[in-house]
């Protein structure tokens, strides 16, 4: 059986100045999916499971679902005129130079760097600032299809190693492999795929320090080159569970190490320290279970930023032989108007980066705490990077707008001059965007902002097609930062929009235990206010605004969908957690309990089943046209949530607007996929969304 599904060409009508019929897609029903209703009694309450033989992956039963479920895909969005417009607009978006942040080691400069014609990113050197670029490693040769990427790990001190991750597809497991800079002949020291964190060379050059976790209790290792990593030597752990996260610093000199436990993806953080010199125990410099700090070096001295009595946190100075709280210095104290970051040591000074209003800043001080200059532009964008060495005055970071990709610039620290690194071009005309900050009331009175970018001039009469996004947790905030799918979205005639809702960081952590455990509706009551205050302000209407979402904010999609399912026309949910019952159990899911909850808790429970997505799908309810992101490669966020929540609402679904799932073998959450792959996946999602909400196909005139 077929539906109809019309799109209304209204330029076509105006411009023939009669009465045209609507063009109708054919669009087949999804493919039917069996039921195996399973039935779990969890804290006295039944919770009915019909999908769950979609959580084996692997089994040849969920393969052949998978291949019809793309099948049913192609087909829908194949038909979809207009396709060739947007390959355009996508692949000027995507195909042009893109060069990363640089690091100085002896004299060379290490970074990343894709040409337009390239698939992938190719590590470069260059011998002094204005040297030649010079190919390191090419991943290209790596993989026939252009899915095996590579990164910088680590850079010795004196520049002479490198080490790098390689990575297979979009999964977060890597490989860490070892090069000799000058020669680029490769050591023998293979670590095969797994978890790790930061490399850290030794100035000896004798081995490296490195962080093993996820699928086993977390570790620090030291690893002596030229020696089998079953060798290795555990510094660090003992004592630790899954769920806790390791992550390194060793000073300059190499007499220290830092080792930082933050439990969770977003919970307290421990700070330990260890005197390589004397090879003593480790010191406990804060583990108090409740708040977050994070040290860096500053020569020969820690800088410490932390929340612990300042919930939008502070600076502070300690001495490494004797780090505990009470012989800490404040230099920098917590202020109400800005949340602190984090604080560097470069060039004899602490650069440190905070948000004000939502948008990263920086700042340069000196150690006693005395603020020197700010590093602000006059464009609303966001400050970031921070490559450098305490030695050195030279620093580079970058800027970037919600329209206008990263900027690498170099600092000098002593004179403030900055200049442009390396100048790469951009294909559209910046001026014609404009992006501002607007403030709404959430359902319980709380003021939440958002910003809205658009064609400068916008006539809100409720006809504009509107993006909406969020996020909403893990205090992590939205900022103004570049996307190429928001961009083609811009370019292809929409509005974007981004609320900053609670769960984030743009508030300190206030903001984000507002939006955390037993208070995360407030982050779903947020997003809906922000698409009602968009509604109310007649930039958009409900049938004509589609919201996205990824991760955890595929979660937030995924919720609202089924709270407020006619307030949107269209969803595209990527990569989402949805079964919050059962979330915890996979992959690396236990690091989010501190976030979310777990459903073991009787107390919990309660409150992640009342949101639970895919356990408050409405039966025989009216949805928006919903299209699911997921695949294989997400070792991340375990792709059975999109799998079974797809099966599920194109069951329930009486819309009649289709439910979709795209399925990836290799993509996942850390990226992974060359350039054409990236364009033909931000073609499927604007097509989508603009044949849903825009009244017109993509293409059109009035998108031109």
């Amino acid at each position: 059986m077929t539906v109809v599904v019309r799109v209304i060409l209204a330029s076509a009508v105006a411009l023939a100045g009669c009465d045209l019929k609507e063009p109708e897609i054919s669009m087949p029903r999804p493919p039917q999916t069996k039921t195996q209703d399973i039935v779990d009694t969890l804290h006295g309450v039944e919770i009915h499971d019909p999908y769950r033989w979609l959580e084996d992956q692997n089994s040849p039963e969920t393969r052949v679902w998978i291949d019809e479920q793309n099948t049913y895909t192609d087909e829908v969005l194949s038909k979809l005129s207009g396709r060739d417009h947007l390959i355009n607009v996508a692949t000027r978006m995507l195909k042009r130079d893109v060069i990363g942040l640089p690091y100085e080691r002896g004299g060379q400069y290490f970074y990343s760097k894709r040409l337009a014609e390239q698939e992938l990113s190719v590590l470069y050197v260059r011998d002094g600032v204005d040297g030649d670029d010079e190919v390191l490693i090419d991943p290209h040769p790596l993989s026939p299809d252009h899915t095996t990427s590579v990164s910088l790990a680590d850079i010795s001190k004196d520049g002479s190693l490198v080490a790098y991750r390689v990575r297979e597809g979009g999964v977060d497991e890597v490989s860490i492999r070892v090069m000799n800079v000058k020669d680029r002949s490769e050591l023998p020291d293979f670590f095969p795929a797994a978890r790790y964190g930061t490399v850290s060379f030794t100035p000896d050059l004798k081995g490296f320090f490195y962080e093993r976790y996820g699928d086993v209790t977390p570790r620090v290792m030291y690893h002596i080159l030229g020696t089998d990593q079953s060798e290795d030597r555990m510094l660090f752990g003992e004592g630790y569970e899954r769920h806790h996260i390791p992550v390194t610093v060793l000073s300059d000199n190499g007499r220290w190490l830092v080792v930082h436990i933050i439990e969770g993806s977003s919970g307290p953080t421990e700070i330990h320290i260890k005197d390589l010199q004397t090879d003593g125990p480790f010191d406990t410099v804060i583990a108090d279970g409740k708040s977050e700090s994070w040290a860096e070096f500053a020569g020969d001295q820690l800088v410490i930023t932390t929340n612990l009595d300042a919930p939008n946190k502070r600076v502070v100075l300690a001495d490494p032989a004797s780090p505990s709280v009470s012989n800490w210095r404040e230099i920098i104290s917590e202020k109400p108007e800005v949340v602190l970051q984090d604080a560097r040591g470069r060039g004899g000074k602490i650069i440190v980066s905070y948000l004000e209003n939502v948008q990263p800043m920086a700042a340069v001080y000196d150690l006693n705490g005395q603020r020197l200059r700010d590093i602000s532009f006059d464009t609303l964008g966001s400050v970031g990077g921070g490559s450098g060495r305490w030695e050195s005055d030279e620093t580079f970071f970058t800027f970037q707008t919600f329209h206008s990709p990263s900027i690498v610039y170099r600092y000098d620290l002593v004179t403030g001059n900055r200049q442009v690194w390396e100048h790469v071009d951009f294909p559209i005309e910046l001026d014609k965007y404009e992006a501002k900050q607007v403030w709404y009331y959430s359902k319980d009175g709380t003021q939440v902002p958002m910003f809205i970018v658009s064609k400068r001039g916008l006539v809100r009469d409720g006809s504009n097609p509107v993006l909406l996004t969020g996020y909403g947790g893990f205090n992590l905030s939205r900022t103004p930062s570049f996307s190429t799918l928001a961009t083609t979205w811009l370019e292809s005639g929409g509005v974007y929009a981004i609320a900053n809702l609670r769960g984030g960081g743009e508030f300190g952590e206030a903001w984000h235990e507002a939006g955390m455990l037993e208070n995360k509706q407030n982050v779903f009551d947020d997003f809906i206010a922000s698409a009602e205050y968009l509604i109310g302000e007649r930039y958009t209407s409900a049938d004509r605004l589609a919201i996205s979402g990824g991760s955890n904010g595929g979660l937030l999609v995924g919720a609202v969908s089924n709270q407020r399912p006619e307030l949107f026309g269209a969803v595209v949910c990527s990569y989402p957690l949805l079964d919050m019952v059962r979330y915890h159990k996979f992959l690396v899911a236990s690091f989010w309990i501190p976030e979310y909850g777990s459903s073991d808790d009787q107390i919990q429970f309660s409150y992640i089943y009342n949101y639970s997505p895919y356990h408050n799908v409405i039966e025989d309810g009216r949805y928006p046209a919903t299209l699911y992101l997921s695949g294989d490669g997400d070792t991340r966020v375990a792709p059975l949530h999109a799998r079974k929540m797809a099966a599920l609402v194109q069951k329930q679904n009486s819309s009649g607007s289709p439910i979709l799932l795209r399925y990836h073998t290799q993509a996942g959450h850390s990226g992974g996929q060359p350039v054409s792959q990236q364009i033909e996946d931000i073609v499927d999602v604007i097509s989508f969304l603009l044949w849903q909400v825009s009244g017109e196909e993509p293409g059109s005139r009035r998108w031109r």
